[in-house]
């Protein structure tokens, strides 16, 4: 039996189960173009479309250079589809995807996996809820993780609803386990995580979502940057966390459930407008 395109056509749209057509195709394509690669193409194509635009988007915004970065989205329990590795995030094509199952071992696709595979595999493993990760070097935030700083002061209340807190995991070598490693402590409790040395990690239930987190942890790191600069902070108190954490569960779109900043002080001891000034140098 040879199945090709008409047969796909024919059947697109049908009430037959996609998951039994595709095993059919892919059982028997081989005979019509002499690779399943673009029948396992099909079934995810619009995700394929989606990891391009916003590796664009993180290219196009200065969030990686060169070969920097990697994005990926869980598509069912045993796959995982990824970027590849040493590919300008600019520059890439649905085709270029590759799949690979918990292990990392590569399924489908022409190129090699990224070598930080093993971080995404860990945050897919430790928050069932997670189905996109994004890894990217913003250069302000990268630069307080170069500089050994946390992002985990209370300044912004848009970011304490959507992110809580940002911490710093210690340095681990990329590409190595190492990295996983270093991560894992803050993967179960954070959504967001600067990288000592090396970048950041958002991950969320979808590509968008990891994305806007990382945009709001670059956002957030030239907010406080200019906070360092102008020699002063005002971080919000108890009582105010406690009132943004009610707000977070409204906010339509935040489905966060990571751990609240600490209040820098006890608020019933200083008024807001004396609430912890940043030290001088």
């Amino acid at each position: 039996m040879i199945i090709g395109p008409a047969y796909i056509r024919l059947h697109r749209g049908t009430n037959q189960c996609n998951s039994y057509v595709i095993a059919i195709v892919s059982a028997h394509f081989v005979g019509y173009y002499g690779c399943p690669f673009e029948i396992a193409m099909a079934g995810d194509r619009q995700i394929r479309r989606e990891i391009v635009q916003f590796g664009r988007m993180m290219h196009e915004r200065g969030y990686v250079s060169a070969m920097d970065g990697n994005l990926s989205v869980r598509l069912d329990e045993d796959r995982i589809l990824c970027t590849p590795t040493a590919m300008c995030k600019g520059m890439m094509h649905p085709q270029d995807m590759v799949i690979v199952d918990p292990n990392g071992r590569r399924l489908v696709g022409r190129r090699d996996v990224s070598s930080e595979i093993g971080m995404h595999l860990l945050i897919y493993r430790l928050r069932p809820d997670v189905h996109a990760v994004v890894h990217a070097h913003p250069v302000t935030a990268t630069g307080f993780a170069a500089a050994g700083m946390a992002l985990d002061k209370p300044l912004v209340s848009e970011v304490v609803i959507g992110l809580g807190s940002i911490p710093l995991a210690r340095y681990g070598t990329p590409g190595t386990p190492e990295l996983a490693e270093a991560l894992e402590p803050f993967v179960p409790e954070y959504d967001a995580i600067l990288m000592a040395n090396h970048g950041v990690v958002t991950y969320a239930d979808s590509l968008c979502g990891a994305y806007m987190k990382m945009e709001t942890v670059e956002h957030f790191a030239q907010i406080t940057l200019v906070t360092h600069i102008l020699g002063r902070q005002e971080p919000l108190g108890n009582e105010e966390l406690e009132k943004l954490l009610v707000v977070r569960s409204r906010y339509q779109g935040i489905r966060s459930s990571a751990a609240r900043p600490l209040a820098m002080v006890d608020d019933s001891a200083v008024s807001p407008r004396k609430r912890m000034p940043y030290p001088e140098r």
